[in-house]
């Protein structure tokens, strides 16, 4: 039986808009080019043309030409976006490994089409999903008809989306009105990379570097931050290198804002930069983040297209060469953890690869991720300690614990093959392997509340108290490179 067609934007939240036909033939034929209209359960772009054709003359389009142009005003982008009407996000709790094996196997039923913002991998962790309302009785008969136990924690994600994009819209038109930047906000990559330039022109020991570009060719700008010296220990932090991690892009610009403001009158940033650089790529994957903007807020990967393939896309995050194509990562390019061709077939990862070894001096490889509250060293694509096991994991309890002394948000410290699955082709991984010994991962805000939606209002605190941590490390590498 083929999928039901996607809800219809006439019924969005339940109410019909009082529109003239000509007007709905031409919203169809929109949402069929972008969105899920062009699903073949609801006839495709061919269908909404002769929906369009079949309302519309010339008669027709003059008279409404006024309240098209009106229309498309008040909802530009949004016409582009993918919808998530009806989808709910679930934890799932399992209590053995069989329970564990059947939730795997409903991960592989592609025709659910389930997104698994946490996946299945042991009964110790819980399992977060983001099911489309299509699916989400058949799965929650699967759950109850297995005894399996779950939980609600989002009951209509567009109505998160919404209120996320209602957010946006407002603290833009703040911004407008004070030309000053929210660093409490969420904003797009014009306006990351207009920040970026005005913490250059601002302060003489930050500068805007273009490591490479991007598949979609957009730059990748990485601020570097140096009081001086050739060739100095360096410390490397990045961001976003998953796309829909919002709050990640919004900590490292705040952390960039920070830095710059704070040296000179802060002694733990202003020692630290008086012995070491550091480079910050707030955005690693910008156009998996643009699309997240423009076309489908849960966008993970990369836009690269896949020979071979209709789908698109590679998990920037498998792709390093470090255990490349292992457990944890997917050969299927339809998957949102596909590794790729090849290790280092992403130009941003190899664009970055490349930076860090022509620099040959980087003392820490730091990555931001979200969510889950945990920071993690190597290794991922092998479940045995590295062999700095002692020294990484006392600094990483060290880092945990200035994070905890803000809010008392609490992270869970240790590698990653333990602390939640097996995960190869990993950042950090490579940069362990290729002679980086500090090489750790956060994962930021929240614990699965909002998951990859964390509220706009939680990007401050998210970052301050990250920033402890980051800090906290950055000063044992300082003292370490001494």
């Amino acid at each position: 039986m083929g999928e039901p067609c996607p809800p219809h934007p006439h019924t969005h939240s339940g109410a019909a808009l009082s529109l003239s036909p000509v007007l709905w033939g031409w919203f169809e034929l929109r949402w069929a080019q972008g969105g899920p209209w062009g699903h073949p359960a609801c006839g495709g772009a061919a269908q909404c043309h002769q929906t369009c054709s079949a309302a519309a003359g010339p008669a027709g389009l003059a008279a409404n030409m006024k309240l098209i142009l009106i229309f498309s005003a008040l909802i530009g982008a949004s016409l582009c976006l993918e919808t998530f009407v009806g989808h709910q996000v679930l934890r799932i709790k399992t209590k053995n490994e069989e329970e564990v094996k059947q939730l795997q196997l409903l991960e592989s039923l592609e025709h659910l089409q389930l997104d698994f913002w946490i996946n299945p991998s042991g009964p110790a962790l819980p399992v977060d999903v983001r099911i489309p309302a299509a699916s989400v009785q058949s799965v929650k008969a699967f759950l109850e008809s297995q005894g399996i136990q779950y939980s609600i924690l989002i009951e209509d994600l567009q109505d998160v989306l919404d209120k996320e994009r209602q957010d946006m819209a407002e603290s833009a038109q703040r911004q407008r009105s004070t030309s000053s930047f929210d660093f409490g906000a969420y904003h797009t990559l014009e306006d990351i990379n207009a920040e970026l330039d005005q913490l250059a022109s601002e302060y003489s020991f930050v500068e805007k570097i273009q490591i490479g570009e991007s598949y979609e060719k957009r730059p990748l700008y990485v601020l570097k931050f140096s009081t001086g010296g050739s060739n100095r220990p360096a410390i490397w932090l990045d961001a976003g290198i998953h796309s829909r991690e919002w709050v990640t892009q919004a900590s490292a610009l705040w952390i960039a804002n920070k830095i710059a403001s704070d040296y000179g009158t802060d002694e733990s940033i202003t020692s630290l930069l008086d012995k070491m650089d550091l480079f910050l790529l707030p955005v690693a994957n910008p156009d998996g983040f643009v699309y997240t903007h423009t076309s489908n807020r849960m966008w993970r990967k990369t836009r690269s297209k896949i020979p071979g393939s209709i789908c698109v896309g590679v998990d920037p995050n498998r792709n390093w060469d470090a255990g490349f194509g292992g457990p944890g990562a997917s050969n299927n390019p339809c998957s949102d953890s596909y590794h790729g061709p090849s290790a280092n077939s992403e130009v941003e990862v190899k664009s970055v690869v490349d930076f860090i070894k022509n620099h040959g001096n980087f003392k820490a490889f730091l990555t931001l991720h979200s969510y889950s509250q945990l920071l993690m060293y190597p290794y991922g694509y092998k479940c045995t300690r590295p062999d700095d096991y002692a020294e990484l994991e006392s600094l990483g309890r060290a880092a945990a614990n200035s994070i905890r002394s803000l809010y008392g948000t609490t992270f869970q410290v240790g590698p990653i093959c333990s602390t939640i699955y097996q995960a190869s082709g990993g950042s950090i991984d490579w940069s362990y392997d290729n002679g980086i010994k500090y090489s750790f991962a956060f994962e930021l805000r929240d614990t699965g509340r909002y998951g990859f939606l964390l509220p706009a209002n939680q990007i401050i605190p998210a970052a301050k108290e990250t920033w402890l941590g980051l800090l906290k490390i950055m000063e044992h590498v300082r003292n370490k490179s001494s």
